[in-house]
């Protein structure tokens, strides 16, 4: 049976519209907070935000939940989601709870949860948890409910934690670098780490007002990042996105460096220096089939997964390995955290420029991805991809690209979306690919 609430990163949706309202934020503290009460200990949940307008809605009503049901929180205002991860552990809490619709626009928000190991929720515990929203609330008596406090120094202990990731022996002295944090979670900490480490920082989007953010900036909008970069002759520049858990790069060209890029050069860098664990790095289907051939003539392994940073992490900790990521700016470290961070993948990213002493556009260009296109489809309705025309257009597709290339038909797991993704070696093979199945997906 499919999941009602939770799609591929937690419950997200347009805010004051079901299932993203403040009754349901209160239904979700209710069903978390029952469902991770084990034992007779004072039960505590971390809960942070990123700088959204509805944010302090949401806030509230996760609250009123969590407490209800008789579970202490903890306030810790605009962080990074794996600022929320690493202070769930390090506080000992039962939970923790992250609200943000990461790279979406101010009116979407979401709830991302963490378990007390800082690793985002099984399938398991998510249905667990549906079912429990779907019951009347396990209240506890009025001497038992939950007390609420602020803590105001978890982005000092943030930028702590960050720093201890970048080399000792290094420094970031001499280096220009722009940093654009999408008027959202990391304005503050993302330029204090970068600062305090020795960089001359050029900082974007750290001026958040609630309705701003994802709003021309960050990962997912780069181009005031990458005319900042050639402007100010800066070395290099990092943009994160809405929550900070997610990297794209440009170089001192101005030219855009995803996800895979990024893989690549931590991947064959860690090898180098006998880090690397696992023989190579988890990505999902998503990754561009350069990525894969470019590590095949390193030696390493690329293994994939369902688009997903949570089954990316799964996939790492089954098989051992410690660098992982999507091609979306994902990037797993799990020497160093239990989810994606961009500022600490941002670190890795400088300290090889700083050893290397190459220019980002040579470090970051190590191999020549496959023409690859994405586009998406929207729909209403039950999804089209069982139509027998559009898994004909399909088969179609893959026949055309006749071992050369792939296909990638999904449907988003946050938005009622189709997504239509080939690649191959013939760039316009691959454009007409992709429009017949979009078009066999849109009559259908």
């Amino acid at each position: 049976m499919g999941r009602r609430y939770f799609g591929t990163d937690g419950i997200r949706g347009r805010t004051n519209e079901a299932p993203m309202t403040a009754a349901m934020a209160q239904r979700v503290g209710q069903a978390a907070g029952a469902h991770f009460r084990r034992g007779d200990h004072r039960h505590r949940v971390v809960i942070g935000k990123d700088t959204r307008l509805s944010g302090y809605m949401m806030e509230t009503a996760l609250i009123s939940g969590f407490t209800s049901v008789g579970m202490d929180v903890v306030m810790v205002g605009p962080v990074p989601t794996p600022a929320v991860a690493m202070l769930t552990r390090s506080m000992r809490a039962d939970l923790g709870v992250m609200i943000s619709a990461s790279h979406n626009k101010f009116a979407d928000n979401g709830i991302k949860l963490f378990g007390p190991t800082g690793y985002k929720l099984s399938d398991e515990d998510e249905a667990a948890i549906e079912a429990l929203i779907e019951q009347e609330p396990q209240l506890v008596p009025a001497e038992e409910i939950g007390r609420s406090k602020k803590i105001e120094d978890a982005r000092g202990r943030y930028i702590h934690a960050v720093k201890t990731t970048f080399p000792d022996h290094l420094r970031l002295d001499g280096l220009k670098v722009v940093v654009d944090c999408a008027n959202g979670a990391a304005y503050e900490v993302a330029p204090s780490a970068l600062w305090e480490l020795g960089a001359e920082v050029v900082a974007l989007g750290v001026s958040p007002n609630g309705l701003n953010i994802n709003e021309g900036v960050g990962s997912t909008e780069v181009d005031l990042l990458c005319r900042t970069v050639v402007e100010t002759g800066a070395d290099i520049g990092l943009a994160l996105d809405g929550d900070a858990d997610r990297l794209i790069v440009a170089d001192e060209k101005g030219r855009v460096v995803d996800g895979d890029q990024l893989m690549a050069l931590i991947g064959t860098s860690w090898k180098r220096s006998g880090r690397l664990r696992g023989g190579g790095v988890v990505a999902t289907i998503m990754s561009n089939l350069g990525l894969e051939r470019y590590f095949e003539g390193q030696g390493l392994k690329l293994i994939r997964t369902k688009v997903g940073d949570r089954y990316v992490l799964e996939t790492m900790r089954q098989r051992g390995f410690n660098v992982g990521g999507e091609q979306s700016g994902h990037i797993i470290l799990s020497d160093y955290g239990t989810t994606g961070d961009g500022l600490v993948a941002g670190l890795q990213v400088l300290a090889a420029l700083v050893v290397a002493g190459k220019p980002a556009s040579e470090l970051l260009n190590l191999f020549d991805p496959l023409p690859q296109l994405l586009k998406n489809v929207r729909f209403k309705g039950a999804p089209p991809l069982d139509k027998p025309e559009v898994k004909a257009a399909i088969a179609d597709g893959e026949a055309r690209l006749d071992g050369r290339g792939r296909v990638v038909i999904r449907k988003s797991g946050t938005e009622p979306v189709i997504r239509v993704m080939a690649e191959g070696e013939d760039e316009g093979l691959v454009a007409e690919v992709v429009d017949s199945i979009c078009a066999a997906v849109q009559s259908a």
